[in-house]
Parts: structure tokens; sequence; C-alpha cells
């Protein structure tokens, strides 16, 4: 597997983008698919699968796992970028209303005015800041609870999968004493 190249993702094209959270879902659909048509082996629990196949889809499915948290790690350093560029505005906002409110300054009246307009750029600046962060915390964590779902129903499908594998596993145990039934009473022992 070391010198294999990096799966195509389930036949999506160079630079066409990022794998989707239904690719992920859609590859575990193929993946339990592949386990639950497989040919059963006679009086035992176990299947064969073809190994080539089956570690084929899991190499798509890592690679598609791969690009969604890549995705959320791109969604988080675009949200810390949207909050830097908004307090850099905010910051600007706040430069130029002091520079107007100094202009300002020479009468009280016009000063008043000047200050009113001062606080009021920087309530909208502190309250632009606040709205860009709030809309960018939102959409951060509906993208991660969209990611810890997925990887949720993952888990939960793999744990079912094993948990089948271990009640096949525990039939094929069972002796074959256990499975011919009571011995048969001996007719020459009348």
């Amino acid at each position: 597997m070391g010198g294999q190249d990096v799966p195509d993702g389930g036949g999506l094209a160079a630079g066409e983008g990022l794998a989707a959270d239904g690719d992920v879902r859609a590859k575990v659909v193929e993946l339990r698919q592949l386990v639950e048509q497989a040919r059963s082996m006679p009086m035992s629990a176990s299947c064969v699968v073809n190994r080539t196949e089956l570690l084929a889809h899991l190499d798509e499915l890592s690679f598609l796992l791969t690009n969604t948290l890549s995705d959320a790690d791109r969604v988080r350093a675009d949200s810390a970028a949207v909050v830097a560029q908004g307090r850099d505005e905010a910051t600007e906002l706040v430069a130029q209303a002091r520079i107007e409110r100094e202009a300002l300054v020479s009468e009280s009246e016009i000063h008043e005015v000047a200050q009113r307009e001062a606080d009021r750029l920087l309530a909208d600046a502190r309250e632009e800041a606040e709205g860009l962060r709030k809309e960018t915390d939102d959409y951060v964590d509906g993208r991660l609870a969209s990611f810890e779902i997925t990887l949720q129903r993952i888990i939960e499908a793999v744990a079912r999968g094993r948990e089948r594998l271990r009640s096949r596993s525990s039939l094929g145990e069972l002796s074959e004493a256990d499975l011919a039934g009571p011995p048969l009473p001996d007719p020459s022992a009348d």
C-alpha cells in the first residue's frame, strides 16, 4: 500500500473539487453492500471478500474522509481570516472616526456632533465585527456538526458490522455434539 497512488475518490476528476459529505456516506453504503453480498463460506459465518476490491474501497473512503476533514480545516482557517478582516475593518473605522472627531473639536457643538458620530461608528464597527464573528462561528459549527454526524454514522456502522461478525463467529464455535442433539437409544439394549 505504501507505493500505491492515491485513489481517485470514486470517479472524481482531478481539480473537480473536494468530496462532499454524501460521498462518504455513499462509500460506506457501498462497503456494507460488498460485505453483505459476499459469498458465504459453507458451515461458517465467514464470507469471501475480494481483498483487492475491499482495500480499494477502503482507500477511496480514506481519501474521501481526508478531503472532508481538509474542508473542515479550510472552513476553520477561512473563519479566522474573516474575523481578522472584520477586526481590521473595525480598527480602520475607529481610526477614521477619531480623525474626524479631532478635526471637528474646534467648536463645542461640532465637537458634540463629532463625538456622537464617532461613538455611532464605533458601535457600528463593533456590531459588524460581532455579526461577522457570529456568522462565521455558526457556519463553522454547522459544518463541524455535519462532519460529526457523518463520522458517528460510520462508527456505528463499523460497530454493527463487528457485532455481526462476532455473532457469526460464535455460531461457528458450537461443537458437533451441540448440533447433533441428544444420543438415540441403543436398540440392542432391550
